[in-house]
């Protein structure tokens, strides 16, 4: 192998890892070396280190290891429905972490900690709403856009308001019709 190539400690240096992470990576078959020294020292290319820069990214958005293995075996088929299925997962995640929030505001009984949070319950929304001059109807013509437009996100979005699922039902039902 020529001087172009790096040792596993300069890889791991540049990428912030430790060795034993690239270690980890070529037991699983993850990241194996594209060479060894004379010597039997691992030897990485920059190919090696497109794929590492590949797999720190996928690692940096939650995915598992076998997800990533996955998508950098088969990009082509598997990269997008990946991508999606982690993408919907975290707004569930985001969702479920807003009503930690809530609870605790609750358990601390000082609902000016809202104040404090990036969070809008129903009630600011409706209140938002009917500042801007939104009556029932228009607040009605607004949940049937948002309804037609993007299904998955409005239901995320009244989940994301701590509106229970029954209401949520209701809501986009009346938004179809």
């Amino acid at each position: 192998m020529t001087s172009t190539t790096m040792t596993i400690g300069q890889l791991a240096k540049q990428f912030g890892l430790s060795r034993s992470t690239l270690l980890y990576y070529d037991s699983i078959g993850l990241l194996r070396p594209s060479g060894r020294s004379p010597a039997n020292y691992r030897r990485y290319t920059r190919e090696d280190c497109n794929r590492l820069q590949l797999i720190c990214m996928y690692r940096q958005v939650g995915l598992s290891m076998a997800s990533i293995h996955e998508i950098l075996e088969s990009p082509q088929s598997g990269a997008r429905d990946i991508l999606e299925k982690r993408l919907l997962a975290l707004g569930k995640e985001i969702n479920g972490l807003r009503e930690q929030q809530q609870v605790i505001i609750r358990m601390l009984g000082d609902t000016s900690l809202r104040e404090r949070i990036p969070f809008m319950d129903k009630d600011g929304w409706i209140a938002l709403l009917r500042a801007v001059g939104l009556d029932d109807k228009g607040m009605e013509k607004w949940h049937q856009e948002f309804e037609k437009r993007s299904p998955l996100l409005h239901q995320e979005f009244l989940e994301g308001l701590g509106i229970d699922g029954k209401e949520i039902a209701l809501i986009r039902q009346l938004s179809r019709t």
